[in-house]
């Protein structure tokens, strides 16, 4: 990204390369970019002390008699946005209210996330998080949907996807199998220059990619993994990478979707993290004589991951769609445990990052229905809460369990906690359990209950009281 030190940067660099537009780019309480956009010669100094108002109740946060809020651009992230027919600048927007002045919106999930890097120095333990989230998503050439009293249509297609197989007049007989796509070669892997279009549009933006390749599912899963970066910069990357994979994916005809489990009888997409803590440039993770090559303090904060599951998943899995996923067969964890190389467990300990600097583990349940400001920052103030309790996986009972854990016997399987099976288990165990995310005023109780109150009406509630297709397959002439 671009980082502008002041207005006159700003003003320079439009002048330099045909800018003729700057757009605002501001999340809502659901982790989705909303955007406002100005000529560039409108851009004053008075916009980045008094604000640009907009509603805060059309993006979550305020109720309609107190909604009214602003925004300031945050100078140091700013990109030619590759996507508008005129020269734009996009930055990202920080909420800001108005009462007693303008001033920082505690509730703003950006704000959350500097909030929660913060406290992490204040608290002696460590002054870097690094992360590494890996996207998974679908790519469909066509999608329509339908939900109405009287019919109900979801009809996906893929030209690579086995369904096809049969098709006598657009087919060269190239599909991929059920579950069958895991780093698929060419021809089978039909998205592939897009991808490459993608991860190099990224990369010219600077955000560094990993490698891209196709995954599990065969009617068009794919992953794009990038390099690990510190927490809040990797979820400005994060809404990044999911609006230039989207609006890639339209310019080519095509239609991408970071849903969790999109087909059923299909792998999932997850968005598994991965995680590390330095201090002073040392990492904190790495243990030689430990368990899997992991530190005291890299086990307390699995720990702390652990035991706060059930409550992270309102937060890093806050769709009803997540728990679709995340059931036995499908690569998804369901069992809160750790283990090393292990895919089944919720903590995974990767077996090839052995050397002190590479030293991590990965948080496997969570998706991108997240909110990244939000998601990353639960994540972190959980396993500072299990450094700052040195709460003691094994003693926890969560391992590790370097086993395939749906091979278990019913009777140890009864040994390990499960995650939540669905939004609302989750809600309650966030209403239950989230004073680790209040130290330090990370989070507050009022944003906490205004999540659990919009995700129970407006994701749980309203999707428990729709019949569903297969309902009537069940229960029809009964």
């Amino acid at each position: 990204m671009l980082k502008f030190n002041n207005l006159g940067e700003v003003k320079e660099f439009c002048n330099s390369n045909d800018i003729k537009i700057v757009d605002f780019k501001v999340t809502d309480l659901t982790g989705k970019w909303h955007h406002l956009s100005i000529p560039a010669a409108r851009l004053s100094e008075k916009m980045l002390i008094d604000g640009i108002g907009f509603d805060g109740s059309s993006y979550g946060f305020m109720t309609i008699e107190k909604s009214d809020m602003v925004f300031i651009p945050d100078l140091s992230t700013g990109f030619i946005d590759p996507f508008c027919e005129h020269g734009t600048l996009s930055m990202i927007g920080n909420i800001h209210t108005l009462e007693g002045g303008v001033h920082r919106y505690e509730g703003d999930p950006r704000y959350i996330a500097e909030k929660a890097e913060r406290f992490m120095i204040e608290s002696g333990i460590a002054d870097q998080n690094i992360i590494g989230p890996e996207f998974e998503f679908y790519i469909f050439d066509q999608i329509a949907y339908e939900c109405r009293a009287n019919h109900s249509e979801i009809t996906i297609d893929t030209i690579q996807a086995e369904w096809n197989r049969n098709d006598k007049f657009n087919n060269t007989g190239y599909k991929v199998g059920h579950k069958g796509g895991y780093h698929a070669a060419l021809p089978y892997d039909v998205t592939h220059n897009l991808r490459s279009r993608i991860c190099l549009m990224l990369e010219e933006l600077g955000m560094p990619i990993k490698y891209h390749h196709h995954e599990v599912g065969g009617p068009g899963q794919v992953e794009i993994e990038v390099e690990f970066g510190q927490m809040k910069d990797m979820a400005d990357k994060t809404y990044l990478l999911k609006y230039i994979v989207k609006n890639t994916a339209i310019q080519e005809g095509k239609s991408a979707t970071f849903m969790p489990k999109p087909i059923y009888g299909e792998a999932g997409s997850g968005m598994h993290v991965h995680m590390q803590l330095f201090k002073d440039g040392k990492p904190l993770f790495y243990d030689e004589k430990g368990y899997s090559g992991l530190s005291d303090t890299a086990l307390y904060y699995i720990g702390g991951l652990l035991k706060h599951a059930p409550a992270l998943l309102a937060i890093t899995n806050p769709s009803t769609n997540s728990y679709k996923r995340l059931v036995p067969g499908y690569e998804a964890p369901v069992s809160v445990c750790y283990a090393t190389s292990n895919r089944s467990s919720v903590i995974r300990i990767p077996g090839y990052a052995n050397r002190p600097e590479s030293k991590r583990f990965e948080f496997r349940s969570s998706d991108a229905t997240c909110n990244p400001y939000l998601a990353y920052s639960a994540l972190l103030m959980a396993g500072l809460d299990g450094i700052i309790n040195k709460i003691d996986p094994v003693k926890e009972g969560f391992g590790p369990y370097d086993v395939n854990i749906y091979d278990l016997s019913d009777e140890e399987k009864k040994k390990i906690k499960g995650l939540p099976k669905s939004l609302e288990e989750a809600l309650e165990a966030l209403r239950e359990d989230h004073e680790f995310l209040l130290r330090g005023g990370v989070f507050t109780k009022e944003f906490i209950n205004t999540w659990i109150k919009s995700k129970y009406e407006k994701d749980h509630k309203k999707i428990s009281i729709i019949p569903h297709p297969a309902e009537f397959e069940l229960y029809y002439d009964l």
